[in-house]
C-alpha cells in the first residue's frame, strides 16, 4: 500500500483466507481500513465470515458468493460439454455446487475414480479382518501399497474417505437429498455399506482419519499410521 500506483489508478489488495490472521496483523489491517488513501480498495476472501474480528466486518461490505444451483451446472455441461441431459443432472448433483469439479467427474481419470477403488478394497479387507488373521495380511498390504504414494496423496486419500463416510452416514438416516457419490465399483453398493456407518462410530472413524492426516502430514511413518488406522476402522465399523 505504500508503493504507488503505476498507471496512476486503483491500488488493490486481494487478503486470502482473511479469517486465519492473528490479532497483531488485524490490528495492523484495521489502521488501513480505517483511514484508507484514496482509490484504494481491500478485498478480504473468507469461507468462514464470523471468525473475522468484529471490528473489521463491520467496516467491511459483505458478499456472499454461494454454491451455482444444479440447474446451471447442468445447462453449462449441456451447453459446452455437449453431453446428454441426464448425464449433465447426475453430475451437477454430485459436484456440490463446484463447476470444476463437474469437470473433473467427466475425466475417466479423476483422483475420485482411484481413491474409490483404494477405499473399498480397505472397507472390505477391514469387515473380512474381524477374527480373520489372513485379511489382517491384506490390511498391512493395503497400507504398504498406500503409504508409497506420497504424503499429499495419501492426505487427499484420506479426505476422500472422510467424505465417503459422511456420504454413508447421510443414507444411514435418510438424507438422500444430500448423498451424491455413486461408487461404481462393482458389487459395492453404497447402501450396503451405510448401515455399518451411524452415531455410535461416526465421531470415532472421523477422529482416526483426521489424527491420521494430521501425523502423515508431519511426516510420521506412512506405513505404521495407516495400518493402526485400518486395525481400528476393523473395530470401528463392527461397532453395535
Amino acid at each position: 500500500m505504500a508503493l504507488k500506483s503505476y498507471e496512476g489508478g486503483y491500488k488493490i489488495m486481494i487478503i486470502w483466507m482473511a479469517e486465519k490472521m492473528n490479532i497483531s496483523a488485524s490490528n495492523k489491517l484495521l489502521k488501513l481500513l480505517e483511514e484508507p488513501t484514496d482509490k484504494t480498495m481491500f478485498i478480504l476472501i473468507s469461507e468462514n465470515e464470523e471468525d473475522i474480528i468484529q471490528t473489521i466486518r463491520s467496516r467491511c461490505q459483505v458478499l456472499h458468493f454461494n454454491a451455482l444451483p444444479e440447474k446451471v451446472i447442468a445447462e453449462a455441461l449441456i451447453s459446452y460439454k455437449n453431453i446428454e441431459p441426464r448425464t449433465a443432472s447426475k453430475l451437477a448433483h454430485q459436484a456440490q455446487g463446484n463447476y470444476n469439479k463437474a469437470l473433473q467427474l467427466l475425466q475417466e481419470n479423476s483422483e475420485d475414480v482411484f481413491f474409490e477403488k483404494h477405499f473399498v478394497d480397505w472397507v472390505r479387507a477391514a469387515f473380512r479382518a474381524k477374527g480373520n488373521a489372513a485379511a489382517i495380511q491384506d490390511l498391512i498390504a493395503w497400507s504398504e501399497h498406500i503409504a508409497g504414494l506420497g504424503r499429499e496423496t495419501q492426505k487427499k486419500f484420506l479426505r476422500y474417505c472422510i467424505e465417503m463416510f459422511r456420504q454413508a452416514l447421510l443414507l444411514n438416516y435418510q438424507t438422500t437429498s444430500l448423498v451424491y457419490m455413486e461408487p461404481k465399483i462393482e458389487k459395492f453398493k453404497l447402501e450396503n455399506f451405510a448401515p455399518f456407518v451411524n452415531g455410535t462410530n461416526i465421531n470415532d472413524i472421523f477422529k482416526e482419519l483426521s489424527d491420521a492426516m494430521y501425523h502423515i502430514e508431519r511426516n510420521g511413518n506412512a506405513k505404521i499410521i495407516l495400518t493402526d488406522l485400518s486395525i481400528k476402522l476393523t473395530r470401528l465399523i463392527h461397532k453395535k
